[in-house]
């Protein structure tokens, strides 16, 4: 009689993005988990070594990505809304205290504020400047700020004045909080700023190229979402360019030019030039947060997954993001609700294969109501694929 060889360990890695409006990044890394397993002990497997690390772009779900993968527990304070209103919103430092994050919609996010009129000219982020205070004062070497998701358009000036910042405008006189007085302003007054606020590393996380103002800007583009009328985008476009116009003269930086800038109500317009913020896209931002790459280093597969698999993913979003990562000649498998790119377009990204959630016609309300168990059992038609593949001896 013989002893059986022992088989060669499988690493997998599993990395997704949520499915908006059904999982969490969280709940859909356990469903591809459970559908690995499943897929292991029929095939005689049940060794695989599974690593779990939820992803996400830089929106909603950001903050519990990171801080679960830090092992941090998010912490909360008092801070303000995008109208002002008192409210507690969550932030997180890493293990060693050097490393801040903000989730900014955790205190000036549209949800925030859907139960109030719209005031697009009114709302601000200025309770995300109190965050940022607070990591300040707890002494953090760098500060990770992820912007998706605001229901402000001030070009980051409410988040400047929360650190200590003013804006004047011709006469001296301060301009009121907001997109509205945009427009009016003529000076920035930094000496009153947090003293550590330009001695941190900031890193911005946007998901959108929009330049910040004209037919493609912050508020043109994303100020109806936020409740502007036309004449609200009108003057919150007028505003945003006097905003870089004053910020060129200042800092000799022209962020007109800059993709991204419009992101977020404009925000970038003035953490770029005054607080030597660097932009870069949410998943990249989350990736380098998490230690992607060193996971990935050994992987054998790599499941990735988000909601919907289509144009908008190759410019950036957590599938693609995954695929860059992965260890040469790794697979990587994206299982999402809906797959809308061609298989050449797929390889072409460096995804090895897309599979959809949906095994059969189907209305978007099932798919969503049983979204876990279809990532689970397509996750285990993907790894039983892979397993059989793999040489025999």
């Amino acid at each position: 009689m013989h002893d059986r060889p022992a088989l060669k360990p499988i690493t997998i890695i599993i990395a997704p993005d949520s499915f908006k409006g059904s999982l969490s990044a969280a709940e859909a890394a356990t469903a591809m988990a459970e559908g690995t397993r499943d897929a292991g002990l029929a095939l005689g497997r049940p060794d695989l070594r599974l690593t779990l690390c939820p992803m996400a772009d830089g929106g909603e779900g950001t903050l519990d990505a990171i801080a679960a993968v830090w092992g941090a527990l998010p912490r909360t304070m008092l801070t303000v809304d995008a109208l002002g209103r008192s409210r507690r919103a969550r932030y997180a430092t890493s293990a060693d205290g050097r490393t801040g994050l903000i989730e900014a919609a955790e205190s000036n996010g549209l949800p925030m504020v859907a139960d109030a009129p719209p005031q697009p000219q009114r709302a601000d982020t200025f309770g995300v400047g109190l965050l940022a205070r607070e990591l300040l004062d707890q002494q953090v070497d760098e500060i990770l700020l992820c912007v998706g998701g605001s229901a402000s358009t001030d070009g980051g000036t409410g988040l400047l004045a929360g650190l200590g910042a003013r804006f004047f405008d011709a006469a001296g006189a301060p301009v009121a909080p907001g997109g509205a007085g945009l427009v009016q302003i003529a000076s920035i007054d930094l000496t009153g700023l947090h003293p550590r606020a330009r001695e941190v590393s900031w890193r911005v996380a946007v998901d959108v190229n929009n330049p910040l103002c004209g037919p493609n800007g912050a508020a043109a583009v994303f100020g109806p979402q936020k409740g502007a009328q036309p004449n609200d985008v009108a003057l919150l476009d007028a505003g945003l360019a006097n905003l870089a116009a004053v910020v060129l003269a200042e800092t000799g930086e022209n962020m007109l030019d800059r993709p991204g800038a419009g992101a977020a109500g404009g925000m970038p317009a003035t953490l770029v030039p005054l607080l030597r913020a660097e932009l870069v896209p949410g998943s990249t931002l989350v990736a380098d947060a998490v230690g992607l790459a060193d996971t990935m280093a050994r992987a054998d597969l790599v499941l990735t997954g988000e909601g919907s698999f289509d144009s908008q993913s190759l410019g950036g979003k957590v599938a693609v993001a995954v695929a860059r990562l992965a260890p040469t000649g790794c697979p990587v498998v994206v299982i999402a609700g809906r797959v809308a790119l061609s298989a050449a377009d797929t390889a072409a990204s460096g995804v090895s294969a897309a599979f959809s959630i949906a095994g059969g016609p189907a209305t978007l309300d099932d798919l969503k109501a049983h979204a876990a168990e279809r990532v689970r059992e397509t996750t285990a038609h993907v790894v039983a694929l892979f397993l059989h593949a793999l040489p025999r001896s």
